[in-house]
């Protein structure tokens, strides 16, 4: 990880043998907020070369990558022994395993060797945020403690790579769906109305207004509105944690 990642972008790169996913992975990348898209690779060979230069294909500013979101399966390397290169490397970039291997044995080797996310395709694009906003929640406690950090920071670190408990929500709500707005809505720089979260999720208006309205009901979020509109206010919404 890159130290002192303050309000710095998280800078992402996608590797994908497939053009179609690699576009749309690189289109979600953008679309999240904190995060950067520093290029993309389509065998495990020009991922590795990109990692070791640090910057994206020709540019002549070095950049950095924090993030990998890695495909499993390439044409010239298996997913496991890109992972193991960059680790063998000395590298502490971060990988997320993005792939449609659901073999118990390879997803297993992927943990050991340390990825801190898997995705299997194919996923929506609320999975996907909620995957990346979960890891991002994850750095973010990482780099706000200082050169040393107790047991209760680290399990709060490590608590945000793990799905919480269902049994508190009301009927009707997914931990999923949850997420990804917990996600969206904490990664936001300014309030956020429920249209713009549903436009963002790809959720319907009344979707998303639930989850806002049960994040400001138990004081995850704070309402108030919007006003500068016609006709009765808007409500817009922010991370109050």
């Amino acid at each position: 990880m890159v130290e002192n990642a303050g309000e710095l972008p998280i800078r992402v790169l996608v590797v994908e043998d497939d053009p179609i996913a690699a576009e749309a992975h690189a289109l979600y990348v953008q679309r999240l907020n904190g995060f950067e898209l520093a290029g993309t690779a389509g065998t495990g060979s020009e991922a590795l070369a990109m990692l070791r230069r640090g910057r994206e294909p020709g540019a002549g500013v070095v950049g950095g990558i924090d993030l990998v979101l890695l495909d499993m399966n390439l044409p010239d390397l298996h997913g496991l022994d890109i992972i193991r290169r960059i680790r063998g490397s000395g590298s502490a970039v971060d990988v997320i395993a993005i792939t449609a291997v659901r073999d118990l044995a390879v997803v297993r080797s992927a943990i050991s060797s340390g990825i801190v996310q898997y995705l299997i395709k194919p996923f929506t694009y609320s999975a996907f945020s909620e995957k990346l906003g979960n890891y991002r929640q994850f750095r973010d406690s990482l780099h706000a403690q200082a050169s040393s950090t107790t047991q209760s920071e680290v399990d709060n670190a490590l608590a945000a790579l793990r799905p919480p408990s269902q049994g508190s929500l009301p009927k009707g709500l997914s931990d999923e769906t949850l997420r990804a707005v917990v996600s969206f809505l904490s990664s936001a720089k300014e309030p956020v109305s429920a249209v713009e979260v549903a436009s963002s999720l790809e959720l319907s208006r009344v979707t998303a207004r639930r989850y806002l309205e049960y994040l400001a009901d138990s004081g995850s979020a704070r309402r108030m509105p919007r006003y500068g509109t016609r006709g009765r206010p808007e409500l817009e919404y922010t991370w109050s944690r």
